[in-house]
Order: C-alpha cells, then structure tokens, then sequence
C-alpha cells in the first residue's frame, strides 16, 4: 500500500491475507489478548498518523470567504461606498472600503475558526472502535486506531481500519461501498481459493479474512488486528471517488437521458442552487437561513428608505442627499449578526460537549429547546447498565440467590444462598410478611414493631428470607444447575476475566451488562464460558444473535464424546416458553402445559415486582449438524426446547435520574420508557425514578390503564384508537424498533416535538423520525449514531437534560442578541426619516448622525455586546418554563414588540437631544451644506451631532444589559435573589460583556474628541454642556424600559402557562396527579445548572418541607 502524506509506510512482507495470525502480530510487535500498550499506540500514531482520508471533512476556506462577501450587509456597504466615491466624498468612500474589508477579514477568520471547532467536535460522533489496549477493552474515535490494534466489531458497527480476522462468528459484512456487491461477504478466519484461482491473485472481495474499513457489519460478529489505516487503506486507494458530491435531482445536463430541454432546465436550477447557497438561503440550519432571508429582507427595506429619502427631496438626487441616503440603507443593517450566530453555535457546541454530549447536526442545537417529550429507553440511561444476577429460579430445585454483591464484574464477591420458590402468590405473601415480623424481630430486642418505609423492605425482600430454616448457604451445584450455568456460559458474549493493575488483581468484564451479569453468576461456581471451552471441551459451531424483533438468541455447541449437538436459547420470558415443549431435565423434567406455563409466568412476575429484569434460559439436542455460515432456519434451530430456569437481573437506577426526572416535569417535559423488559419489572423502575407514580390507585381509571403498556397492546391499537387515549403511554414494555417509530408518528398527531433514544441498528427509523434522534456513544452501533442529531457520551438520561437546559439557553441568547442588534437599527431608522424633517436653507435634509458615525456604532458598539450576551449564562429559570414553539422560533410577538418599543424610545431620546441642542439654548440653525464638511455654520449641527452619537452609543450599551432578562427588571433578574442589590454582581457574571460595554462606553471620548477624526471622519465636534441632554435620556431610557417590563409583568402580557411541574411546585399536592418525578420524596442527588443557581440564591431562606414548591411561578410586579 501507499503512504499516507509523507508518513511511514505500511507494508507486509506479504499480502495480510495471506499471512497467519501470528505472523502479523510479531510483525506489529502486538498481543491478540491484550493489544497495544500504551507506549505503542503513541508511537505508532506519531509513525502512520491518524486513521483518516486525504481531504476527508475539512473546512472549505473559499466557501466560508464567499459567504462573507454575499451576505446583505457587505451588499449595502458596497452600494454605499460606491455612492460616496461617485458623489466623491473620498474620506467618507475610503473608510467605507476599510470597513469592508475589515469585516469580511473579521467574520471570515471567526467563521473559519468556528467552523474547524464545530467540525473537531463533530468528529467525536464519527464512527468508533471497540479496542483492546492494555488489556482493557475500551471505545475510542475511529481516528484514533492504529495498525496492530485488537478490534472487536458486531451487528451495526462500521469496521474502522483494514482488519485481518482472527475470530469470526456467523460475520457478515456488507462492501458495496467498496466492491459494488450487493450482497454481504461472509468472513472467515481461514479460506481456500475457489475455482482453482491462485490465492495470491485473489481481488478484495475474495479475500475472506480481511474486513475492509468503512463496510458495515450486516451480521455476527468477530475480533481482527488493523493491518492498514487512513489512506493505506482499499477504501484510501478509491479516496478521490468517495468524496465527490451527489447533485440533486433534475440537475442533470444530459439531453440524450432527460430529453432535449434537460440542459436548460439543469442549468437553470444550479444557478439557482449556486446562487441560493452562495447567498445563504439554501444551506444552514433552519434559523441560520430564517435569518439570512431576513437579512435580505431589511436590505429590500434599505432599497425602500432610499427611495423614501429620494421621494421627499423630489428626486432631485444631489450629493447631499446621496450621503443621507446611504445613512438610512446602513441604519436598517445588523451588520454582525450572522458572526454572532456563528460564534453562539460554537460556544454552545463546546458547552454541550462539556455536558456529555456531542451534537452531530447543528439543527438540533435549535430543536432542542422546544422538545416537550423524551422517549427513552431504560438499561444504562435511566438505570446504570451494571447488572447483578440476584435470583436464579430452576424448576423443580428452587431459588438461588445472590447478596450483597455491588461490584458487576467480581464472581467472588457477595454470598449465594439456595431455598424454596413460592408456590403461588399466596405463599410470596405469607413470605413476605413472615420477612417483614423476622425484621422486627431482628431491629429491636424488645419486640417492638417499626414502621418501615416500604422503599427499605422492598429492599429488604429482595434480598432473601432472614430465617435460616430453609436456606441453604453456599449450595452445591447440581444436575439442573449446571445445564443452567451452562447455558448462562456458552449462550454469551461477554468476557469476565482477573488482570494485575497496578500490582493489585482485580476483575474486569467486557461485553453487554446483561450478558456480564450472567457470565459472572457463572463464574461463581467455577462454570465460565472459558473454563468450559477449555477444560470441558464445548466447541462453538453456530451462533443466531439477538434480534430485537424476536427478542432472542441462540448458539450451537458441541461436546466431545457426544453424537448430538447443544442449542442453548436465552431471552424475553414470553417468547422463549412458547417455544419451549417440556420444562426441568433429569427427575423434576415436566411436559409443557397451560397450568405449567401460567406458573412459569407467575415466577418470572414475583422477581418482575422486585424490579428485576427476567430471562429465560432453555437448551435441547439435536442430532443434525450445524455447522457456521449454515443456511438452516432459525426458526428450525429455536423449537421444542427445554426450559433450564430464570434468571433476575438487577440494575439499579442511576442516583442521577429521579432528578432529571423532576427537571423534565418542571420544564414541561414529559418522559417515557421504552423497554424492552417485563412489564412489571419496567413498572417497578418507572415507580423508583418517579415516572409514574407509586400508587396508580390515585388515578382515574381510564388514565391509570393508558400509563402503562406492552408492545403488543400498543401495536395492536389504531391511531384512532391511540388518539382517543387520554395520555399517551408512559411506560411501554417488551418495546420493538416499530412500537418506538408508532409512539413517534403518535405524538406528532398530538402536536407535540419528541426526543427519542436509540442504540440499535433497527433504531434508525425511529431515530430519524424524532424531532431530536438521540444515539448511545458508548453502547450505541455506528448506524444508530449516524441516524441521529446528537450522541451521549455516557448514555445517561441526565444528559439529554442537560443538553434540553443547553439548547434552551443558546435560544434565550439568541432571542437577546437578535433583540439587542435590531432594537438599535429601528431606534436609527426613526432617527433618521424623522431627521428628513430638519432641512437647511438649500432645502436639503441634515442628518442627525453620520454613515460612518452609524457605521461605528454598528460595527464596534453593538457586535461586542451582542457577542456577550450570546455567551451569556442560563437564566435561574430556564427549565421552569414550558418549551418553546419550534414553529415560531426566535421571532416571537413579544421579541417583535419589544424591538418596536424599545426601538421607538430609543430614537425618540436621540431625536430630542438632537432637537434640544439644535433649537435649544444657544445660537440655532442647521448650516450649509452640514452633511458633506464641516464649516463655520454647522458649529450646532455638529455638536449636536457629537451628543447624539454619544447618547445613542451609550442606550445601546445599557440595552445590552437590560436584555439579560427579558422580561425582569435589570436590578434584579433573579426574583429568587436574597440579595438586597444583586445589580453589579448580576452584570460582572457574564465578564465578557462587563468589559465589552465598559470598553465602548469610554471609546466614545476619543472618538468626540481627536481633532480630525471628529470633524473629517464622523462629522462632528467636541461638546461640552451637551453632554447634560444625552445623560438625562439615558436615564429616561432606562426607565422607560424598566416600565415597559413593569407592564408586561403586571399585566401578564407573553407570559408562559405554568407546566405541572411548576404547578407542584408553587402548591404542595392536594391530590395525586400524573406529574412525573414529584411522585416520591426521595432525595435527588443531582441539579442542573438553573437549580443550583437557585439554591445559592435561597441560601438563608427557610426552605420548604421536601417536595413541595419553591420557586413562584407568579411574576413579581
């Protein structure tokens, strides 16, 4: 193979496909166990660089120049230069230039850098590795890979680097991407040329030991070693063709395929695509092209006032009224506002990626402020994805169970006890209250009885009788248990295994949590699958992986000195005992009946109730050889089986979700599970981490019956059906990809704007459907990543809070950026077509405030506050509020009025001072000729001009702050605030825009002042009792403002209906209702940022009893 860009070279002495396993490992210096170490990887990183193509991603810098040059305020500002040079005002003409030329340099290197930040974070959502690296197994981006790395790939991954297999398992890996086969090539570790052909000259896709970087694993599984990465890859030898273009539809110029007017029609519609992108209107996120439509939309409004400023000197276009023309076409432009969007996108991506979680499509930056439904699953996002097997129930013998073991992947931790199952509900009962009075018994030494809380007993419970009649500790392993360990074994993935760290041995484990909880239970008896293979002799010949349509999976073994082959099943209860035809082996072996499945089922509730997650186990004989790549039906291999027992799987939720949990409620969020668990091990967790409530009894009937559904109930509904249901089910058990794309499709019906979690391949669907499509990084397949909008780093549910709490504050600073720059060009809009108004003797207008004075405050006096508030914090009640409408977006009705009002008193200030100092005290009269150069004349209209430019400076800069909040009052934003005066600590928070108004608010001295720069540049003069008007309306600015925010308040005017969440917590509960998270008192051991900014604000206050109301939702007035 090649180079890759001057790296070293990655050869073999042969091809990797025809070396063995062990050649290529001696040759990369790696151990099949336990990969690379640490040193290595460094090493050989520095000598192959990183696993990517030439040109592969990248920033485009011509592009990003191009959109600088094309947007409407670059536009405008050529018009205007263009005018003062043709009416030769050639100061005026040059400084115009600069400014171009300084803010296409500005916003192209801004933009540029944004766009290699957002593209390094995008990058962490690129398809990843599972890789052995010092013995441990562990994901990193697939960029990271080096030659001799041990991969494992499964069902769904994309294969990262050139691989050369070493165990394979039913693998299949689909390379049309590199070979145009449309079938998947199946992967073998040793391989024979077929048809005589000479093994040397096999072509890629004959070479069945090698998976090719960039396939897709269709199907099984298998482990190799990286052999080639980046360009030296096949796929780096066909780079070039990979990463051209699709165009669009109809955009063909063949006339011979599309007929003799297609050249026409393709032409046509690539101008208009080169032009629409070229001008921003086709490509970015929905908020990005809202706002460059507006952008052109205000340059229309530019044209318009031009011809007004033309209209009302009778068209009679003279240099003069060139010049004003040119003030109002500038005034209407928010020249910085695609910059800052920019720059809030990036600030946002990062604060995301500090929150776990890596946005892969800008869109949903904006998406998820509004999301008012999370649909999650339940292992490793609500609970903690560290299982324990707690009970194993074996028909016929009884019940093992397993205690106080907290560590997942330790088999010696913990102590195992065996006694007998309850025979019927009756007898779980008679159990547990024989539990409950041996507890009272064991608490007090006078007998007395306790309350106990029913969350401890419940606990209690599940951790075994306390009476040592009937308990057998440490029991042998019989007949019946061993087929289960057995099968627990050999019908497994995961690895458990002792390693030596840092002088100390400790237990390590690597595969699915479920299947770790199984191989460790037994490992506790000395029957892991390891010691099987290898001392017992099983040799695996098939395997059918978990499918989640069916919910099950199956693996042939064979044993030495048996005539028969062993099929061991495990799965979802339900499915595994339709197909099972007899139960038990040896003397406790019964044929299946009605009564026997009713009592299998009645076990598998009594560990579902103790908030286990239930399995089966079953196995039969067969003497029909299986063999792998076999093209024998499943459904052959997975009948008349014997059910061997049922495992209860523990995975207690994180400390973490009953929190995010009451976030959500509080926010207007509301959250379902999607499981594909027991129905009644699903309820138990959903009660634990508060998404439903403890006792259902409080509800109406018709409600408590929707909360709660399986699949098959769900499925088998109408939409007309779903549509009629009160509430759309809270909790869905034994969940298939299809339920989720349904509950999808459901609440789009009602409105409302959905997250959904996925993991799987078959999740894509459903994932690309949601509003938000959100994909597991740790857990999750490459498929499900790339059909989502945002990755979770650690796959916690807290985190798609966290990412809500984070798309809600970039919505909050949007509104206020976009607010902050369009207030200040309405308040120049009504200053200037009032100025029309004040003609000088030659009957031409006098500006109240120069181009380049308005240039100036565009440019440096509003950008950098703007940029401030785009980085500004998350207000203290930004998850107490409802979700935003999407539809919408930024431009709400109270957006728009605010910018008219505050516009309005803005400009309504400048234009008085103007008219003050004009028609004031002192000589009156407004020059000749003011508009072009300074003479003895305009003495008035220039100072007066100096005070306006001043105060217009100045309100811009104390707008900026008040728009912190845009609705509370600046000297306090935070109602919940204890502080007597919190102001100054309010506006150091956010120091970037502190310094920013700070900064411009002095810059205006030198800008009245440098003699020259005054006169020539802005057109204006120093001032001295002038400064008095622009003081007093900065006052009466801010106290017109602070009004108008009275107002809204006290009149309720835009305000948010309360969510049920803010309703419980303004009231303590009169009645039980369905509000997620207030369910239970138990303590929250996590808080958004908005909580704890809260909680440091009410330190002092008594605080309520727990679960009750702090903050108010009623706006103080």
């Amino acid at each position: 193979m090649g180079k890759q860009g001057g790296r070293a070279e990655q050869n073999f002495t042969k091809q990797p496909f025809l070396l063995s396993v062990d050649e290529i490992a001696s040759h990369l210096e790696t151990n099949i166990d336990s990969g690379l170490s640490s040193a290595q990887i460094q090493q050989y990183q520095e000598k192959y660089g990183p696993n990517k193509l030439e040109g592969d991603g990248g920033v485009s810098w011509y592009s990003i120049l191009g959109k600088q040059i094309s947007n409407a305020m670059i536009l405008v500002l050529v018009l205007a230069m263009a005018l003062s040079y043709g009416v030769e005002d050639f100061v005026e003409g040059a400084v115009i230039t600069a400014v171009i030329i300084l803010n296409v340099l500005i916003g192209f290197y801004q933009e540029f850098q944004a766009e290699k930040k957002m593209d390094a974070l995008r990058s962490l959502s690129s398809p990843s590795a599972l890789v052995m690296r010092d013995g441990n197994e562990t994901t990193v981006s697939s960029g990271e890979v080096v030659p001799g790395d041990i991969i494992s790939i499964k069902t769904g991954d994309t294969v990262p680097a050139d691989l050369r297999m070493f165990e394979v398992m039913n693998l299949e890996c689909d390379e049309a991407i590199l070979t145009g086969e449309a079938l998947p090539v199946a992967k073998e570790v040793e391989f024979e040329a077929k048809h005589g052909t000479v093994k040397e000259e096999l072509g890629l896709g004959d070479r069945l030991n090698i998976a090719y970087s960039s396939a897709t694993v269709t199907k099984g599984r298998g482990r190799g070693i990286v052999v080639y990465t980046g360009m030296s890859t096949a796929i780096g030898g066909i780079a070039a063709s990979m990463q051209g273009k699709r165009r669009k539809p109809n955009r063909s110029m063949s006339r011979k395929k599309y007929g003799p007017m297609q050249p026409v029609k393709g032409g046509a519609l690539r101008v208009w695509d080169g032009a629409g992108k070229f001008l921003g209107l086709t490509e970015g996120t929905p908020l990005q092209i809202k706002l460059s439509k507006l952008a052109y939309v205000l340059f229309g409004c530019a044209i318009l006032l031009a011809i007004i400023v033309f209209g009302v000197n009778r068209f009679n276009v003279t240099n003069e009224v060139a010049i004003y023309a040119i003030s109002t076409g500038i005034a209407i432009i928010p020249e910085s506002l695609i910059a800052v969007l920019t720059i809030t996108f990036v600030v946002g991506m990062t604060q995301m990626r500090k929150r776990k979680v890596v946005i892969r499509q800008l869109s949903a930056l904006e998406a998820l402020g509004g999301v008012t439904n999370i649909c999650s699953d339940k292992t490793g996002t609500l609970t903690q994805g560290k299982m324990v097997t707690r009970k194993a129930w074996i028909p016929g013998a009884g019940v093992y169970s397993v205690d106080n073991s907290n560590n997942a992947s330790d088999p010696t931790e913990g102590t195992i006890s065996f006694g007998k199952a309850p025979k019927s509900r009756k007898d779980a009962e008679a159990d547990r209250q024989a539990r409950q009075e041996a507890l009272d018994r064991k608490r007090s030494v006078a007998g007395i009885n306790f309350d106990v809380p029913s969350e401890k007993l419940q606990k209690d419970n599940e951790k075994g009788p306390v009476t040592e009649t009937d308990v057998e500790k440490d029991p042998e392993v019989s007949t019946e248990l061993q087929a289960f360990l057995e099968a627990s074994a050999l019908c497994n993935l995961a690895t458990v295994r002792k390693v030596n760290e840092d002088g100390q041995e400790q237990w390590k484990a690597s595969g699915d949590p479920t299947e770790i909880a199984l191989q460790v239970f037994s490992h506790r008896f000395n029957y892991g699958k390891k010691t099987l293979q290898e001392d017992g002799g099983w040799a695996q010949k098939m395997e059918f992986p978990f499918d989640s349509s069916i919910k099950r999976m199956s693996v042939v073994y064979q044993k030495p000195g048996q005539d028969h082959s062993t099929i061991f099943t495990k799965g979802a209860v339900e499915r595994i005992i339709d197909l099972c035809t007899s139960v038990g082996i040896g003397d406790h072996e019964q044929q299946m009946t009605p009564d026997l499945k009713e009592s299998i089922l009645e076990q598998m509730t009594f560990l579902a109730e103790q908030g286990l997650r239930v399995l089966a186990l079953a196995r039969k004989f067969t003497p029909i050889e299986i063999v792998e790549h076999s093209d024998i039906d499943r459904a052959e291999v997975e009948k008349d089986l014997c059910l061997l027992g049922l495992a209860g799987l523990y995975d207690p939720p994180r400390l973490e979700t009953k929190a995010a949990v009451q976030a959500c409620t509080t926010a207007g969020i509301t959250v379902s599970m999607l499981t594909g668990d027991h129905p009644s091990t699903a309820t138990a967790i959903a009660k634990e981490v508060g998404i439903i409530p403890k006792n259902m009894g409080q509800l109406a009937p018709d409600v408590a019956a929707a909360i709660v559904k399986t699949a098959s109930e769900f499925d088998k509904m109408t939409d007309a059906e779903i549509d009629a249901l009160p509430t759309l089910p809270l909790v869905v058990a034994r969940c298939a990809p299809e339920t989720k794309v349904r509950m999808i499709e459901a609440l789009h019906r009602r409105k409302k704007f959905a997250a959904m979690t996925g993991d799987g391949v078959n999740d894509s669907p459903s994932l690309k459907l949601a509003d938000v499509g959100i994909a597991m990084g740790l857990n999750g397949s490459d498929v499900a990543k790339s059909a989502s909008d945002i990755v979770l780093t650690d796959d916690n549910f807290a985190s798609i809070v966290n990412a809500i709490e984070e798309g809600r504050r970039m919505f909050d600073n949007i509104q206020r950026f976009v607010l902050h720059l369009l207030t200040s060009n309405v308040g120049e809009v009504i200053l200037l077509i009032c100025g029309l108004g004040f003609q000088d003797s030659t009957g031409f207008s006098v500006f109240p405030l120069s181009p380049l004075q308005i240039l100036w405050i565009n440019m440096l006096t509003s950008s950098f506050p703007a940029f401030g508030l785009g980085r500004e914090k998350a207000s203290p009640d930004v998850m107490e509020r409802p979700p935003h409408d999407n539809k919408k977006g930024v431009f709400t009705w109270e957006l728009i009025t605010d910018m008219l009002v505050y516009g309005t008193i803005q400009g309504t200030c400048c234009l008085m001072t103007f008219v003050f100092i004009v028609y004031g005290p002192g000589p009156d009269g407004l020059g000749v000729d003011c508009n072009r150069t300074y003479n003895d004349t305009c003495d008035v209209v220039f100072r007066a001009r100096a005070a306006v430019f001043a105060e217009l400076t100045w309100l811009i800069l104390i707008s900026a702050w008040e728009f912190k909040s845009m609705r509370r009052s600046m000297f306090r934003i935070d109602p919940h605030d204890t502080r007597a005066f919190p102001f100054f600590a309010d506006i150091w928070e956010n120091q970037f825009l502190f310094w920013s108004v700070v900064i411009a608010f002095f810059s205006v001295f030198p800008a009245v002042y440098i003699p020259g720069l005054n006169t020539s540049v802005f057109k204006h003069k120093g001032i001295s009792w002038e400064w008095a008007p622009a003081l007093v309306c900065v006052f009466v600015f801010v106290s017109g403002m602070e009004t108008w925010k009275f107002i809204k308040r006290a009149m309720g005017w835009f305000q948010e209906e309360e969510t049920e969440g803010m309703k419980v917590r303004r009231r303590q509960r009169s009645h039980l209702n369905l509000r997620q998270g207030f369910f239970t008192m138990a303590r929250s051991f996590t808080k958004s940022k908005s909580e704890d900014k809260r909680s440091e604000a009410e330190q002092g206050e008594e605080m309520p009893p727990r679960g009750t109301g702090m903050p108010r939702i009623r706006e103080e007035v």
